[in-house]
This record gives C-alpha cells, structure tokens and sequence, in this order.
C-alpha cells in the first residue's frame, strides 16, 4: 500500500520509508520507556528555576539597602527582559505585597499545595534565617502555543532530521543494494534485447519458480503486464491467476517442466481483459540447464493466436452460413422438383414424370424379363359432383380418391394423375392376379372412406372404375400399355362401374 493515495511509488521508495518508520517508532518507544531525551516540561522548569534564584539573590541585596526604588526597577528591568515573565511580585509572609511589575493579580495563581509548578514560581526570602517574605513569578505556558513553537522544539527537529535524511539515505543505500540482488541484472543487454525481438510473449524463470526476465510481448499479453514484476511468481499476478482460474499449481505447465524436466507444450489460456474480450494463448514451457545438465531455471512462451482464432470463427460463421444457404437451396430445388414432377391437387406423380419413371421401369422389366402390370382408374359419375356441388369439392373428391389410391400401393409402385378424374398406376415385379387385387382393395377403400372425408359437403355415395393390363401380354410401349389398361377400364364403366376388370385379348 502506498503511504499517500495516488501516488505510485516504487519498491526501493516503499522499503526506504518503512525502514524509517521503524527507527522513528524505535526511538519513540525506547524515549518512552526509558527517556532518552529529555523532558520539556523538567528543562523549562529548571531553566526558570535558575531565573527565580538570580532574582532571589538580587532582591536579598536591595532589600538590605532598603530602597524600594531600586527594587521596582530591578523587578521591571527582569519582566522586560524575559519574555516568558508575564508578572513578579515580592509577598510578605503576612500576605502584604512589597513590590510588583505586571498585572500580577491576573496572572499568578498561588499552587494549591504551596509548591513552584512549571509556571507559578515562588521562592522564598529569609532574614536572620528566618522566612520574610516570597519572591513570585508568573510565567507563560510552557506548552508549545503554535505550530512554529512546536517545529522548533528540539525532539521534533530531531525527528524531522531523521525522517528526511533516513530516507534519502535508505533509498540511495536500498537501490544500489537491490541492484545486487535483482536477478534480472545477471541477464545481458543484448539478451534481453533478443528476447523483446519475439513476437511471443516469454518469461525467463529461476528454479524456484520466479521471474528473472519478460520481454515486452509478454507487456502486450495485458494492460497490468506492464508492472514490476521482477522476483515474483507467475501465480501472484493478479491477472494471470485470474485466467488460470482454479487449476491445481502442479498442473502448471513452468511447474511441470522444473519438476519432470520434460518440455510442456501448446497448453490453451484464455486470458480475460478489463474490456471484457480475451486474448487466446498457447503456452508452452521447457527447462534452462547449464554446460554441465544442471537445472538452472525454465522459459516460458505465451504465443498469442486471438487473430487466429477470429478467423477460425470467422470462417466457422463462414461455413454455418453457407451450410444454412445450402440447405435452403436444397429445399427450394426440392419444392422446384416437386412442382415440376408432381400434380399441386393431389400430390401425385404428374403425367411428365410418370413417362420418365414409368419408361424406366419397362426398360428394366425387359432386361430382367419380370412382370410388370398397369392399373388405370377413373371417378365415377364426376362431372355431377361439378355440377351440383362445385369444382371446389369436385377437387376435394379427387383429393380423397387419390389417397385411398396411395394408401393400397407398395413401395416402388407409381402413382400418377393421369388427366382430369383418371389415375394411372405402375406396379413392377407384380401378375394380372396380382394387380387386380390391388385395385380390387383400392376399389373398396374408395366406395368405403372416400365420401367420409369430404366434410364441406354431402357428395353421397363416391365410387371408382378400374382396368388392368399387364406387359407379358405382349405391348410394346408403355402407350400401349395404357391404351390396353383403358380399354379395361371403359369396360368396367359400360358394365356398371365400381369394378375391376383386366384386358384380355380378343378371341381368334
């Protein structure tokens, strides 16, 4: 702690008055309980004692000459002459005054017990050895009246003398000593030189672990690096320990490479700043050793990489956002997709698309020589519920007609809008048996739950036609294909409707 607030002083200063602290209070203590310097009250009541006694012998002389004239002037010739003589007077042991100078009434003050104090002086006079008469003197107050007369008392002058003489004495003894006993002195210039060269922050430890040397990156690490600290440990600085936080001392990576004799490499602190940033590090830390392998200390490096790490973040951010932009883009080419490959009303393949797939599929059944069947279905009696309720639930019937449609198919089949109220589906690897029974259960699910999900409206009863055909028939193309499966499916509708029929050839 500084003695005066706001002043920095430095180590050699601080040490120099506290050593003359404790000579000041060494000689107070022993005055105290042993007196070394005198007492002011004692030197100031001998002093006036030896006054009195002059006067006294003086007086003894007047009176026998009996003249009263010479007695006033040698009484006022001492009270001008002495200032701290307030009043004198000369008492008859009957209590009658011979002679006085000065307002002797105001000032004198008989002692209670008849004795001289400090400033109340009586001195008896005898004639014909016996007591005639008092000589009194009233003096001033022996306490200091002021700060002058209290500088120029001799103890505190004393005292002054030494304070400011000790401390120049002990600063100039102290800096040319501590220059013995820095340890940074055994450093040459031009290491310390090519130390603050490096752009990493380094310290030079001995082999207690405290600091002999730090070069001025190790200053830039932060704003309280700048501060003395020569002679101290790495963990007393305020700021440091504050970034280490609560890691054990021989985790420490200096502490390690003193104790294992092992090099101690990029170990991460995060090293907080007054502003509330951080500056990242990489620490490292290996052993100094003389000629002869003997452990003479450690060097520590603080490699600063905060720019490195915003760019880390920088280029993380980078990447999160072109990820985020990727992914938007995969969703928007997804709804593109979907828009060009599927029918907005139900959700189905759209009749492009289903070429393409549909095409692909008959490619592959040929190379395999597997099956492949074709459904084509259509909504009976449609054009009434147009007609009667409106396209706006005409479409919510193709909506319910095209999920009980997907709801029955297997995973691979393809489901499309083929145009209007009809929908085509391609079945691979499945028979005629195989496809007319999985437009049988799509021809139930219809008439059974189809009407039921039309809310807005009561459609009635909903039922679909179907027609089958298959490639082992022999078409060639998939429009052929269709065609064969169309035919079918008018069959149905000319038979009644709500039924399944599959293409057979004409009879020969």
């Amino acid at each position: 702690m500084n003695p005066i607030p706001g002043l920095r002083l430095g180590a050699v200063a601080r040490l120099s008055l506290g050593l003359v602290a404790l000579m000041v209070s060494m000689l107070l203590a022993g005055d105290l309980l042993f007196g070394f310097s005198p007492s002011r009250a004692e030197a100031e009541q001998k002093a006036r004692q030896r006054v009195g006694e002059s006067v006294a012998i003086q007086v003894a002389v007047l009176l026998e000459t009996g003249s009263e004239y010479a007695l006033n002037k040698t009484l006022q010739q001492v009270v001008s002459r002495n200032k701290d003589v307030r009043s004198m007077a000369i008492r008859r042991t009957g209590g009658k005054l011979i002679a006085q100078q000065g307002d002797h009434a105001r000032f004198w003050i008989a002692p209670q017990d008849g004795r001289s104090t400090v400033d109340q002086l009586r001195i008896p006079v005898k004639a014909n050895n016996e007591h005639w008469a008092d000589i009194e003197i009233a003096f001033e107050e022996a306490a200091p009246r002021g700060i002058r007369e209290w500088l120029a008392h001799p103890t505190v002058r004393l005292m002054g003398f030494l304070v400011l003489a000790g401390s120049l004495l002990f600063y100039f003894y102290l800096r040319r000593a501590m220059q013995y006993l820095d340890p940074s002195t055994a450093v040459p210039e031009r290491v310390r030189k090519a130390f603050d060269v490096l752009a990493d922050g380094v310290v030079v430890l001995d082999t207690s672990g405290r600091i002999v040397l730090v070069n001025d990156a190790f200053h830039g690490l932060h704003p309280q690096a700048g501060l003395a600290s020569t002679g101290k440990r790495l963990t007393e600085l305020d700021w440091l320990r504050a970034a280490l936080g609560e890691r054990p001392s021989e985790a420490l990576p200096w502490n390690r490479a003193l104790r294992d004799a092992a090099a101690v490499a990029e170990e991460p602190l995060s090293i907080p700043q007054p502003d509330g940033t951080t500056v990242e590090t990489i620490v490292g830390s290996a052993r100094i050793a003389d000629g002869n392998g003997r452990l003479r200390g450690c060097i520590v490096t603080f490699d600063d990489v905060t720019e490195v790490h915003r760019k880390n973040d920088q280029l993380q951010q980078a990447l999160e956002e072109l990820e985020e932009s990727r992914k938007r883009i995969s969703i928007q080419n997804e709804e593109l997709r979907q828009l060009a490959t599927r029918d907005p009303l139900t959700g189905c393949w759209n009749r492009r698309a289903f070429v393409r797939m549909a095409g692909d599929l008959i490619e592959q059944a040929r190379r395999d020589g597997s099956e492949l069947s074709c459904i084509m279905g259509d909504i009976d009696h449609f054009k009434r519920f147009n007609d009667v309720h409106g396209h706006a639930v005409g479409d919510k019937v193709i909506q319910a007609v095209a999920k009980a449609l997907g709801s029955k198919l297997r995973e691979g089949d393809v489901l499309c809008r083929y145009g209007g109220e009809e929908f085509c589906i391609v079945l691979p690897n499945a028979t005629a048996e195989q496809a007319a029974a999985v437009a049988e259960r799509a021809r139930e699910t219809v008439e059974a739950h189809a009407a039921e999900s039309i809310r807005s409206a009561d459609v009635g009863k909903v039922t679909s036609s179907f027609g089958v055909a298959t490639l082992k028939l022999g078409p060639a193309t998939l429009d052929a294909l269709v065609d064969r499966a169309d035919a079918a499916l008018y069959t149905s509708k000319n038979s009644g409707r709500n039924q399944v029929t599959v293409w057979q050839a004409p009879a020969q």
